[in-house]
């Protein structure tokens, strides 16, 4: 390093709400005659550790006002912190101003956030709104040329290291990638103030979309190996893949994350005991039963063989028993909100498969937004938040359906929901049978399920087809009758699906003249 990259620190401003490590850093600045300015609780957690502080209202002479809302907002700081020290012009103001220079400033922000998370009031969530504090960050990143500006105390370490190193200065590149991290903070820092007033607001859709994460960790690769990418997460925690405690097992690639995801946010859509097996994103087996372990083995026999390197999710805690069994499987990844004791020890020998634990399940009618990017742009939209009930639904066949049809019918219409569209879901006893995904054409998706479902049967040497009396979900109408056909040859007695289209009539007298009994939402679920 070039002593022209090098700035020397003589003197130093503090004002932090996360305390972490502050009287270590303090000591050491005070150690190498580095004098410390300073506000509020930060100066009383470092005079009480014997770090000699001076206030920032003895510094610019000016007493803090309206509560410290005012007390860094001053000439005497930002002069400090926004000189250029090989400017000539601005050297000659700082000493017609009596502007003392500000090589170090270490601020992290009123926990604005944290608050929000809280549920705390109007009131309360506006005075953390920190002003002072993104100010002075704003302006010490600015001039990186000249300041060091520290926003996490997780890089008091480096920053420490490199003053020892050069003799109480920091490098140019340390102090570019600290100023471009404090300009990060504090655009993440008002976006999450924007998300919040247009919230209180109900402005869905503001003019200008602001999103902001944290980064959780840079992934090995993406979807392909030759992707880059890495896992943000957000202040608006919803319980599951964000909220996952690792157990064991090797890191989560970005499919793993997505079909975990996709998984509990599926089995979180029933009240009753259950499991989702999930593979790209699909599902190709969900059941519930009285308990976990009924409820995997019902799930798994859908289609053990693409089960096969999939991932499981469960709405309640993993007990040792369910764990056993899935042990036998390969599987790439388990999460439940809970993982007992016999579970962990159960799968300890699977030291491969990720365990993860939620500590809660997610709520599938909470609101909540989802975004995808396009060239030049982003889809916006709310959360698939749709949850229908037996009172939703309208016959539309004369023969109606049977209580047990009705519950295999709702249960059918929520895994049809986290299927990819074009979606038909085959189910019987409160288990899919045969699962179609993805396909072009709603008759593809039906032939599809039957045939995999045929092969599921075979494979377990059963004589008779699974399908035979079950009951199917279309995630859209049928735009013909042909597909609801398939699904009665297929041997579905029941039906479920929005309706709204153009051949309505066509597609229930279908269903008449086959006996079928069908039941319309009038929602769709489209997943693409």
């Amino acid at each position: 390093m070039s002593d022209t990259d090098k700035a020397a620190i003589t003197r130093a401003l503090i004002s932090v709400s996360d305390k972490t490590n502050l009287l270590t850093l303090g000591r050491f600045l005070a150690e190498r005659g580095v004098e410390i300015l300073s506000t509020g609780g930060s100066a009383k957690t470092l005079r009480e550790g014997g770090v000699s502080v001076k206030d920032v209202a003895e510094h610019t002479g000016f007493p803090e006002i309206m509560d410290g809302r005012v007390k860094t907002l001053h000439p005497l700081i930002h002069g400090g912190l926004l000189a250029r020290r090989d400017d000539s012009d601005h050297l000659k103001a700082m000493a017609d101003h009596d502007i003392a220079p500000i090589d170090l400033v270490v601020i992290n922000l009123y926990p604005f956030e944290e608050t929000v998370a809280s549920g705390a009031g109007a009131a309360e969530v506006i005075e953390n709104i920190d002003i002072g504090g993104p100010s002075m960050v704003r302006s010490a990143a600015k001039n990186h040329a000249f300041v060091t500006v520290v926003t996490d105390p997780d890089d008091y370490d480096c920053v420490m290291a490199e003053i020892k190193e050069n003799n109480g200065a920091t490098s140019f590149e340390l102090r570019r990638r600290l100023a471009a991290k404090a300009f990060t903070r504090t655009a993440a820092y008002d976006s999450a103030i924007s998300t919040w007033f247009n919230s209180e607001l109900g402005d869905t859709f503001p003019t200008r979309l602001t999103l902001a994460g944290t980064r959780s960790e840079v992934l090995r690769y993406g979807e392909n190996p030759h992707q880059e990418a890495a896992f943000y997460k957000h202040g608006r925690a919803r319980p599951g893949i964000a909220t996952a405690h690792q157990i064991q097992g090797k890191e989560l690639s970005y499919n793993n994350l997505n079909d975990t995801d996709a998984a509990f946010e599926l089995v979180a859509e029933f009240d009753a005991p259950a499991i989702a097996i999930i593979k790209h994103a699909n599902p190709c087996g969900v059941a519930i039963g009285k308990t976990p372990f009924e409820a995997y083995k019902k799930a798994l026999a859908c289609d053990p063989v693409s089960a096969f390197g999939g991932i499981i999710a469960l709405n309640r805690a993993l007990d040792g028993e369910t764990a056993k069994a899935i042990a036998e499987l390969f599987v790439e990844v388990v999460i439940a909100p809970e993982i007992s004791a016999p579970a962990r020890a159960a799968l300890a020998g699977k030291k491969n498969v990720r365990l993860l634990e939620t500590g809660a399940m997610p709520d599938p009618t909470s609101p909540g937004m989802t975004v995808k990017s396009l060239a030049g742009g982003y889809l916006f939209q709310s959360r698939d938040q749709g949850c229908i009930k037996q009172a939703d639904l309208k016959t539309v066949t004369k023969r109606p359906p049977s209580k047990s049809e009705l519950a295999d019918l709702l249960f059918a219409f929520s895994v049809c929901k986290h299927v990819k569209s074009n979606a038909i879901v085959y189910a019987k006893d409160g288990a899919t049978v045969g699962i179609g995904a993805g396909q072009m054409s709603r008759i593809d998706s039906a032939r599809i399920a039957a045939i995999k479902s045929d092969e599921a049967a075979q494979a377990a040497g059963e004589t008779e087809s699974r399908t035979k009396g079950c009951v199917v979900a279309s995630d859209a109408f049928f735009p013909f009758a042909d597909g609801l056909l398939a699904a009665a040859s297929a041997g579905a007695i029941a039906v479920i699906q929005p309706g709204g289209s153009m051949r309505d009539d066509e597609v229930i007298k279908a269903a008449d003249e086959k006996g079928l009994a069908m039941v319309m939402t009038g929602m769709r679920h489209f997943r693409h």
